[in-house]
């Protein structure tokens, strides 16, 4: 027998998030071995009158393919799967791996022919750009191990965090979006970071369920030039397989002039993949009201309740400051007390304070009015 809420998931996926409506193609992108909720969505999809395509893969495999690759059998393959995506209305992923560092030894040279002839062509130019997505992980045993929780606790927290009321969270993300798209100066202080930008003219977007499952967050970007001092993150990030901390950026002109980490070295490579990783392509602030603790995996990490990202690399359409790279990293800064606190200004205006929203037409964003 199914699990009620695993069915109420596919569901939101398939008739909220990404809305599929007749003759539609939606392509289910399963990365793992759990076969149940990818079940659940080819049947969703039908049943609205859709036409699903379900790809399945290991990383372990991808892995051991990616080893052995030359970029021309790269950019072959992307041709291939390019056209797929080109044929796509709808697009839903779920992520279920078992080793999140599985690409961890993948040398440097084969991850950047991966990130720019396959992923960015595919993903950032196409599939972001051109279908209707979501994008979700599973809560599976290395899930729940990164989140330092039994399976059967992890799959409550999942399950809490993923069938949220999104669209009551849509509402209440109407202000924090008009008063972005107002803001020019934005300030954030922390310990260790001491960071200053605008957003004038950006525009802001609200993301409350349609694009990534979890949900929570608002976001807009940086003018390119305009960034100016120093950021230090206190979440652990992986990229590419390899789990990176204390992440430090220090900004002239807009350009990232500095950084170091524990891998200082690698995080250097990632930055160096093109003139435009080293540059900031998102700013956004996070508050899931379930989700408070960072767990190594980015689509949780970045709606964290009182955090904030700032991204380096590729600009989003919606909010595009003209930035281009084949890189878009959301590191997480959390500023609750027990991460060390922090204030984030919009023009020398106190708008949140150790991760609480301060300001009356942004107090419907705090947790305890959206669970």
């Amino acid at each position: 027998m199914r699990d009620p809420r695993m069915q109420k998931l596919a569901e939101n996926l398939v008739g909220y998030s990404i809305n599929v409506q007749p003759g539609e193609n939606v392509l289910i992108d399963m990365i793992g071995s759990e076969r149940e909720l990818a079940k659940c969505i080819v049947e969703e999809v039908a049943k609205k009158g859709g036409r699903p395509f379900v790809e399945t893969s290991d990383r372990s495999v991808l892995r051991s393919m990616l080893m052995n690759a030359t970029e021309e059998q790269i950019k072959l393959w992307a041709s291939f799967d390019l056209k797929r995506m080109e044929a796509m209305d709808g697009y839903i992923a779920i992520r279920a791996g078992e080793n999140i560092n599985s690409l961890a030894d993948v040398p440097s040279d084969k991850m950047n022919l991966y990130e720019k002839y396959y992923r960015h062509p595919i993903h950032s130019e196409q599939r972001v750009k051109h279908t209707k997505w979501v994008v979700l992980r599973y809560p599976n045993d290395s899930m729940a191990q990164l989140a330092n929780m039994s399976t059967e606790a992890f799959e409550d927290f999942y399950f809490n965090v993923c069938n949220l009321d999104y669209a009551k969270m849509d509402k209440a993300m109407d202000p924090l979006e008009e008063l972005m798209k107002k803001t020019d100066k934005v300030r954030i202080v922390s310990p260790g970071t001491d960071l200053t930008f605008s957003i004038k003219g950006i525009g802001a977007e609200k993301c409350s369920g349609q694009k990534n499952i979890p949900d929570g967050e608002v976001f807009s970007c940086p003018i390119r030039d305009s960034v100016q001092g120093t950021i230090t993150y206190n979440s652990p990030s992986v990229y590419s397989g390899v789990t990176f901390e204390n992440i430090k950026f220090t900004f002239k002109d807009g350009k990232i002039v500095e950084a170091t980490s524990n891998n200082t070295e690698k995080l250097n490579e990632i930055l160096d993949m093109d003139e435009g990783a080293r540059y900031i392509g998102e700013f956004s602030l996070g508050f899931n009201p379930y989700i408070l603790h960072p767990m190594k995996d980015i689509l949780f990490d970045e709606k964290i309740a009182g955090s904030l990202h700032f991204t380096p690399g590729q600009a989003y359409e919606e909010t595009d400051n003209g930035n281009r790279s084949a890189v878009h990293w959301d590191l997480v800064l959390i500023q609750r007390p027990e991460y060390g606190g922090g204030e984030v200004y919009f023009d020398d205006r106190l708008i949140r304070k150790d991760g609480h929203f301060v300001i009356p037409e942004l107090e419907g964003l705090n947790p305890e009015n959206l669970k």
